[in-house]
């Protein structure tokens, strides 16, 4: 999944689609035609279908291209709209398809999109057969009213085939039941990973599916006392990946801070350009004296007498935005690091094992924690300045060379293009943009969002909203009392 992927209907109009598809035996420019059309029809019945505006959570894709060519008395040029609503070849399918072609419901065959393994329901290809022979015609005009027609498709109009097609794929599940041996690699892993969530949710409820997951799965004893979390590798790998997380965050604000320090080509502070040693001034200037080793032991261990990860990384969030804040972030994550390398964590058996896999990842990377780990031996003794003057120095080599990994030639131009909101002329730099504190996604948003759709999960409206499981949730995902 992705942050584009968010909706259940998509995923059910593709696998129709790809069943039209094969029966019209396509080729892969017929198929991506027919994809296209669609994805403009399906907006198009979901905007005549809100005359009083589009309910909260169901924008659908393509909407800004699509809402201005739609009249309410002309319909819509569906051409035209096909050609422009995305910039992208294969519209939305781009981001759709790789997650649908993992869960089973379409093939991909040269080109072409043809049926998964999963069968399509009939009553789901009902549900898209107006809209399917729309997008299927050659058509250049769709009038109001087949619109209307097409419009049990929309987005939030009910479906139960679809809802329980799609919630038992996704629960690896055959009448409520799970066989592991019926299912793929990649299913057990999806499930594993619904069954965690569904278990923090349970658990820990609140309004967020990765709040959730952060409170039961990134710290405490549960991954080894909770009978569910105990038994599901997966969550030890969703402590690490979620430690991991706080670091990769940590990077990015820091960044980000870094570059603002950095003025603009143009603009009120225009001129305004930094030499290396002028940015490794001002991160010096974030931080306070005293030597590294004084400040690791001011954020005191990073994992209990038991073994278990204590909440560093939360508590130090909670101080005010900072570089400082997120340097410590970083050194908490080459405790981490350190914690697994020189064999001092209190419990080093099969469960922190796999935290530190998922933590460490497979690879070593510039700026991971293990790399930070060295940094904290290497200036251990030495003051604190000293390690920002170096993380200065080394976030600049960094943004070089995945500028250089990015640089693509510019037809346009004939020379080449370099993406980069940070740039060097005569030994100073500049930027033309402001970098993102925004965190990565982890997906877990979305995999919540979606398992709501498909009557998994719920909100209390007793409890402001607090997020809870379903029946359906409690026995096809067998979360334990």
């Amino acid at each position: 999944m992705s942050s584009v992927t968010k909706y259940a209907r998509y995923y059910t109009l593709y696998a129709a689609a790809a069943v039209e598809a094969e029966r019209r035996d396509l080729d892969a420019q017929g198929c991506r035609e027919l994809l296209r059309r669609s994805e403009v029809l399906l907006a198009a019945v979901q905007i005549a279908q809100s005359q009083g505006g589009i309910p909260d959570g169901l924008f659908p894709h393509g909407h800004d291209g699509v809402h201005p060519r739609l009249s309410a008395g002309d319909g819509l040029d569906l051409d035209l709209t096909a050609r422009v609503y995305s910039p992208r070849s294969w519209g939305f399918w781009s981001q759709y398809g790789a997650p649908a072609q993992v869960l089973g419901i379409v093939g991909y065959d040269g080109g072409r999109i043809r049926p998964g393994r999963h069968e399509c329901p009939t009553e789901v290809r009902e549900l898209f057969a107006p809209l399917l022979a729309l997008a299927g015609s050659r058509r250049t005009e769709v009038r109001p009213a087949e619109l209307q027609e097409a419009g049990a498709a929309a987005l939030g109009q009910p479906c139960a085939a679809e809802r329980d097609w799609l919630a038992s794929l996704l629960a690896a599940t055959r009448d409520g039941m799970h066989h592991p041996e019926d299912w793929q690699a990649t299913d057990r892993t999806r499930r594993a990973t619904l069954r965690v969530l569904a278990r923090a949710v349970a658990l820990h409820g609140g309004d967020s599916y990765t709040g959730a997951l952060r409170e039961t799965v990134a710290f405490g004893p549960l991954l080894a006392d909770d009978p569910v979390l105990s038994a599901a590798p997966e969550a030890a790998r969703w402590r690490g990946l979620l430690l991991r997380h706080y670091s990769v965050s940590a990077w990015r604000r820091l960044w980000a801070d870094f570059v603002t320090e950095v003025g603009a080509q143009e603009g009120q502070d225009g001129g305004q350009d930094r030499s290396a040693a002028e940015l490794r001034t001002w991160l010096c200037d974030q931080v306070p004296d005293g030597t590294v080793n004084e400040a690791l032991a001011g954020l005191g261990p990073a994992y209990d007498r038991a073994g278990h990860s204590v909440p560093v990384e939360p508590r130090l969030l909670e101080e005010e935005p900072a570089p400082w804040r997120d340097i410590r972030v970083l050194l908490v994550g080459g405790l981490r690091a350190r914690d697994g390398a020189d064999g001092t964590h209190p419990h080093p058996g099969t469960l922190f094992a796999g935290v530190q896999r998922a933590f460490l990842g497979d690879r070593r990377e510039f700026l991971d924690p293990m790399w930070v780990e060295a940094l904290m031996r290497e200036y251990g003794d030495r003051p604190v300045r000293d390690l920002a003057s170096r993380l200065a120095d080394d976030m600049l080599a960094q943004s070089r060379r995945v500028a250089l990994r990015k640089l693509r030639y510019d037809p346009q131009t004939g020379g080449l293009k370099i993406f980069s909101r940070l740039h060097m002329r005569n030994d100073r730099y500049f930027r033309i943009g402001e970098e993102s504190k925004a965190e990565i996604g982890i997906r877990i948003p979305q995999l919540g969002s979606i398992g709501r759709q498909l009557g998994l999960f719920d909100a209390d409206v007793d409890e402001a909203g607090s997020l809870t499981l379903t029946e359906a949730a409690w026995t096809s995902l067998d979360v334990g009392a």
